[in-house]
């Protein structure tokens, strides 16, 4: 397949529409030789002669007439085409899939998300849930972007960065501990739990009893942190969840929280694929993210 030189092209088309190797050479900038140098490639290349003098005026021939159709719809579909990705370059436009925990959805991401599509109003935001195991494995296929998941976290063809530390507090209504000074495994295991099923922070909170000798039976294992605080605040039990679930909640809300002794922290990572493209909206999470520290 023939490959065509576009600033050739336009060299051919400058001489054609002003009859002039000079002309055309200072509309290009360029010098009068390389324009020649321009057309006599091209002419080499396409097997033809595209341009004759006709006195001191230069014209196309009747090969050149019939390609300058062609050259024209040529480069006003590579300008065409400039154009239409000029967007994603800038940010302005494309798209943002990230995978990430039902917690992090509700209480991390939503300033980092709104910062970006202030920034970038033209893309699109799409934000999948799941547990850590089942985002990872949508990761690693491509269907998602970014994964924020909750560590431990592994994947060859993935690289994994911590970007915030997420205390787990206890939580219960208000004067349901008022006489527990500490809120430790010994204390906590002797109290009705609710817990997180599965996942890598249910499991972060089966060690922390394993390490004081403690296991648990809970006596409500659920997959959504909104529906664990509002049984504590029933009454129906003690939670362990997120403290990031916590920092906004009212006082309204009849309930209260504290810090475990020992504390028990579980760490927060951006996940993404070692070769992905890191478009203008991948760039601007990973920027935004490391910023999360700090809350």
């Amino acid at each position: 397949m023939m490959d065509l030189d576009l600033r050739q092209m336009r060299s051919f088309m400058d001489v054609a529409d002003l009859g002039s190797f000079s002309a055309a050479a200072d509309k290009a900038g360029l010098t009068q030789p390389a324009v020649s140098l321009h057309i006599r490639l091209l002419e080499k290349q396409l097997g033809v002669r595209l341009i004759e003098r006709v006195g001191r005026r230069a014209q196309p021939t009747a090969a050149g007439r019939d390609f300058l159709i062609h050259a024209r719809r040529i480069c006003e579909e590579v300008a065409h085409a400039i154009e239409t990705v000029a967007p994603h370059r800038s940010g302005s436009t494309g798209s943002l899939r990230i995978g990430t925990g039902a917690t992090a959805c509700t209480y991390l991401l939503p300033p980092v998300l709104g910062r970006i599509r202030k920034a970038m109003p033209g893309i699109d935001i799409v934000v999948q849930t799941g547990n850590t195991h089942d985002i990872l494995r949508l990761l690693e296929a491509n269907t998602i972007d970014a994964a924020v998941v909750a560590l431990p976290a592994t994947g060859r063809s993935l690289e994994i960065s911590e970007i915030h530390l997420d205390e787990m507090v206890a939580v219960f209504p208000q004067g349901f501990v008022t006489d527990t000074p500490v809120l430790n495994a010994e204390t906590l295991s002797m109290l009705p739990l609710l817990l997180y099923e599965g996942g890598n922070t249910r499991r972060l909170v089966d060690q922390w009893f394993s390490v004081s000798g403690r296991s648990v039976q809970p006596a409500m294992e659920l997959g959504s942190v909104e529906a664990i605080k509002k049984l504590a605040g029933a009454g129906l039990g003690l939670a362990i969840v997120p403290r990031m679930a916590m920092e906004q909640e009212s006082a309204a809300s009849g309930l209260e929280w504290r810090s475990l002794e020992p504390p028990l922290e579980r760490r927060i990572a951006l996940a993404m694929r070692r070769d992905k493209h890191m478009s203008a909206p991948l760039r601007a999470l990973a920027a935004a993210l490391p910023d999360v520290k700090e809350r």
